[in-house]
């Protein structure tokens, strides 16, 4: 769903829109749905993102102790977002302990994560919401995008792992991309999906399982540098998703030389948006997809 140009919205709205307002063709993706709009990584929040005109829903997922792929941001229930069921908000000092790897799915929907909304979100609206399977906020997404008629759209699914959560927090790396892609394969949706990830060990499995596997490398600082995190990989990964405040011409040109598309996150000023996409990055992943231009 790509933004509509300047001489569509003449078109369709008979508006006069200004003649220096921008028109790019690039990737818009909802992070964690719409996290700006409405609960995050959440079947609501990823519908509003549909609405909104992504191109690609981005969203996060860990697996539970039977083995379900359950989207959240972390492995266990956050305490800005997380009231138990008796309405109280869960404490920043017991939220690691209420671990996903070690609740079963069904103990999941004990904990809501959105009627208290989300104070770093003010126009979030909140709601109560629970944290779906992966299977069916895909199969949410696909229904709803088929009854509105609207174009097939993309997913960015990042897996949640580092090494010290290995048997801890989540699945080693092998086991958690062999849970996902037989996800992916089962939804029929591998062709248009993005695995991304901080940690480069899931996408080497990943890349071991199916060398088609459309691959992201996520980075977080300067010492992630392209040279050292495609060593490590051994390959060279189709798109290189850095923090946007890494990224410089000399980003682009790199990326752009080696073949790798470039997006950045989490990009939720407009004008920063703009700047971005003048520089040549090839998509932008924003809580606020309601402001991209």
């Amino acid at each position: 769903m790509k933004r509509l140009t300047l001489l569509c919205l003449l078109i369709v709205l008979g508006s006069a829109c200004s003649l220096d307002e921008p028109s790019f063709e690039y990737d818009l993706q909802g992070h964690r749905g719409a996290r700006g709009l409405l609960p995050e990584n959440t079947i609501p929040g990823f519908l509003r993102a549909v609405e909104e005109g992504v191109d690609t829903v981005e969203l996060d997922v860990v697996v539970t102790s039977d083995r379900q792929v359950v989207v959240s941001h972390e492995p266990w229930f956050n305490h800005t977002i997380t009231s138990r069921a008796d309405g109280s908000p869960v404490t920043q000092e017991v939220e690691r302990s209420l671990n996903i790897f070690e609740m079963t799915f069904e103990e999941t929907q004990l904990y809501d994560v959105g009627r208290r909304g989300n104070s770093n979100f003010p126009d979030q609206q909140a709601m109560d919401v629970t944290k779906p399977l992966l299977a069916e906020a895909i199969l949410a997404v696909e229904t709803y995008v088929y009854e509105q008629n609207y174009p097939p759209v993309r997913y960015n699914i990042e897996t949640k792992s580092q090494p010290d959560w290995y048997g801890v927090y989540s699945p080693l790396p092998n086991e958690f991309a062999q849970l996902l892609y037989d996800q992916l394969v089962d939804l029929d949706i591998l062709d248009r999906t993005i695995v991304q990830s901080f940690d480069p060990l899931t996408l080497i499995a990943m890349r071991q399982l199916d060398p088609d596997v459309t691959l992201a490398m996520l980075v977080y600082d300067e010492s992630q540098s392209v040279e050292l995190m495609t060593e490590i990989l051994g390959f060279t990964p189709d798109i290189w998703s850095p923090s946007y405040d890494l990224v410089t011409p000399l980003l682009v040109d790199k990326t752009d030389r080696l073949g790798m598309k470039l997006i950045p996150w989490t990009v939720n000023d407009r004008d920063e948006m703009i700047r971005l996409l003048e520089l040549g990055v090839d998509g932008i992943i924003t809580d606020y997809p309601n402001r991209a231009p």
